[in-house]
């Protein structure tokens, strides 16, 4: 590990208002110290590098100009939160970043009074920074609103559709669009910073104000030309009549690293009295000031602990393939046998492992970008046509595009495959990313079938069956992180739908898993073995269609019938629950537990100590079968 960087400036900041005794001279040397010690932050937690390091002046200069936190500054996503965190009065607990008990990875409005809108997701602050200002405006307070938005987030539709908002709404509110990606803009220089500095000043604004009255007592056909020609103009000069049409007075395209510009930019937005909405465009460099990121801004997003000299990652040590690679090979061997079969991913190919389909099939391969409704009507479609679209997509984002799900695929039983990553607890990207409730919000579907791998074999099955399946739309859901180490088949073989399977036959009790809670199942199995209770341990595979048959001779076989489940209460349990129920075999004396995520959000931790407050590790699930059979925690026969 490198001693930490020298920061005699940083070091007189507690909170941003500090900032506003420095000269632009002074806050430029700020603003390498914020990057030095960012960069050693992360070195040390891991986390997310690029989009940090590339709005550092940008945080600086937003803190010096505005007056934080009575000012409301939302950064969409959080990703690149960390240099805020750092100046807003979170410096000396930075290192505990994305730890058990420490600080989030994200903004989030419990940990500082300058998080005034928590996010993990991303295009959400342009909505939310409109409720803020037209809040503000009912109050009748006095409070600039700030919204920084990057160019990726740009791509999913909410923002146009706040953005269409706030410009019918004409609300004072300030949009800095961080694009990292020379995505929109031509390269800037000094005309385009002299531009922006001049049409961002009040004489211009002002100036543009006479002539728009002048204008208006224009007869009609003459007024509308005056202003599409100031529109225009602007536009041939700056880049910004899509943003001017949707109402925004845009200012841009500016260095978002070069101070000088910055500062009299943010100042002149912050001093106008225009009241309609304003776009920032600042164009920035993901990574910058560190060689290794700017080098590699895709590898250096999210990034392990990696030497600060060398740039180089800390890698675990060798063990078996991640779920997620599991997944893209079986989906890659499926894909090489029909051709019909084709994938999409909602900006993630590397984390749902598409990266590796799309070299394999370029040309069936589709990132449609932060857009997961489009993502799932874009599948509905193909699946009219005969193709067979696999949706590979994390189960918190899934959540962003469920009326999709409902209304244009289930409702026409179409048979769109949702490949869904990140199911159950995630780790350090905690709550906002944990996969807890899939399983509810899918399993209430009509015609919705429901597959959850409890290893690599499985699911190298299940994603052979789901490209079989042609019946209506079929989901399967397997866990971030490494697998259990089994040897994986050539190719997977499809499976008999709603049919689960038995792995240890007892009597006294019997855990039914459904995921990857199967090995604990097992472990807690011999436990009980220890104790003298003879144990079942059944993999359900399906919550939906369920395994009726199997179910019901578990119940009928067993004192003690455990569920297990890596997702929220109303998921698989209360699926099982309810069958019993219709049956009436809850009448029988069985005792039943639904062992399942709490009610509850369980904040960012190892996933060991996760799913220990969960209660769903071998220890607990052995004491819920205890305290279920209570008294007679003894091996008894199995009951008629």
């Amino acid at each position: 590990m490198t001693a930490r960087p020298v920061t005699p400036l940083l070091d007189r900041v507690n909170v941003p208002a500090d900032l506003r005794n420095f000269s632009a001279e002074q806050l430029k040397q700020l603003a390498d110290e914020l990057r030095a010690e960012t960069i050693h932050v992360v070195s040390t937690t891991g986390g997310h590098l690029g989009a940090s390091l590339g709005v550092v002046e940008l945080t600086v200069a937003i803190h010096a100009v505005f007056d934080t936190p009575h000012d409301r500054l939302i950064w969409d996503v959080g990703h690149q939160a960390y240099p805020h965190k750092i100046l807003t009065g979170r410096r000396d607990r930075i290192r505990t970043l994305r730890q058990g008990g420490g600080l989030s990875g994200f903004t989030r409005r419990s940990e500082s009074e300058y998080d005034p809108f928590g996010a993990a997701h991303s295009s959400t602050s342009i909505s939310a920074g409109l409720g803020m200002a037209v809040a503000r405006d009912l109050k009748g307070d006095d409070r600039h609103v700030i919204a920084v938005i990057g160019d990726g987030a740009m791509s999913a539709g909410m923002a146009y559709e706040a953005m269409n908002n706030a410009g019918a709404q004409k609300s004072r509110l300030i949009v800095i669009l961080n694009d990292n990606d020379m995505s929109i803009a031509p390269p800037v220089g000094a005309l385009s910073a002299y531009l922006s500095r001049l049409i961002s000043s009040r004489p211009f604004l002002s100036l543009r104000e006479v002539m728009a009255k002048v204008a208006r007592r224009f007869p009609a056909p003459l007024e509308r030309a005056a202003r599409r020609a100031d529109e225009y103009a602007r536009g041939l000069l700056t880049g910004g009549t899509l943003f001017e049409e949707l109402g925004f007075y845009y200012v841009g395209p500016v260095d978002g690293h070069e101070l000088d510009h910055l500062l009299p930019i943010l100042r002149n937005l912050r001093d106008a009295e225009d009241a309609r909405p304003i776009l920032l465009h600042a164009v920035t460099q993901k990574g910058r000031g560190y060689a290794p990121a700017e080098a590699s801004a895709d590898k250096y997003h999210g990034v392990q602990k990696f030497n600060v000299i060398t740039g180089e990652q800390q890698k675990a040590p060798p063990g078996p393939p991640a779920y997620t690679k599991v997944f893209a090979k079986a989906l890659i061997t499926e894909a090489s046998a029909d051709d019909r079969i084709v994938a999409i991913t909602a900006a993630m190919p590397g984390g749902t492992g598409l990266d590796a389909f799309a070299k394999a099939f370029p040309t069936r391969c589709f990132d449609v970008g932060i857009a997961e409704q489009h993502a799932v009507t874009f599948a509905a479609g193909m699946a009219t046509e005969g193709m067979k679209p696999f949706v590979a997509i994390y189960s918190t984002f899934l959540q962003r595009a469920y009326d999709q799900v409902v209304h244009d695929v289930a409702l026409q039983s179409l048979p769109v495959r949702f490949a869904m990553d990140r199911a159950g607890l995630v780790g350090a990207d905690g709550a906002t990313h944990a996969g807890a409730y899939d399983i509810a919000f899918l399993g209430c579907l009509p015609g919705m079938t429901l597959m959850a791998a409890a290893d690599e074999v499985e699911l190298t099955h299940m994603v052979a069956t789901a490209a079989a399946f042609d019946e209506g739309p079929i989901g399967l859901r397997f866990p971030r992180g490494d697998s259990t180490g089994l040897a994986l088949p050539e190719r997977g073989t499809p499976l008999e739908i709603g049919r689960g399977r038995i792995l240890r036959e007892g009597t006294t009790i019997c855990l039914l898993s459904y995921g990857t809670r199967l090995a604990e199942a097992l472990l807690a199995a011999d436990d009980f073995a220890a104790r003298g209770l003879s144990c079942t341990v059944a993999d359900a595979r399906f919550a939906k269609p369920l395994d009726t048959a199997l179910i019901e001779r578990l119940a009928r076989e067993h004192a003690v019938l455990i569920t297990l489940e890596e997702g929220a209460p109303g998921g698989f349990g209360a699926m099982v629950l309810q069958h019993l129920a219709k049956t009436g075999l809850l009448d029988r004396g069985l005792r039943i537990r639904t062992l399942c995520l709490p009610d509850r959000l369980i904040d960012h931790d190892s996933p060991r100590k996760q799913y220990d407050e969960a209660g769903l590790n071998a220890p607990q699930i052995v004491a819920a079968g205890l305290a279920a059979l209570g008294s007679d925690a003894q091996a008894r026969p199995a009951r008629a």
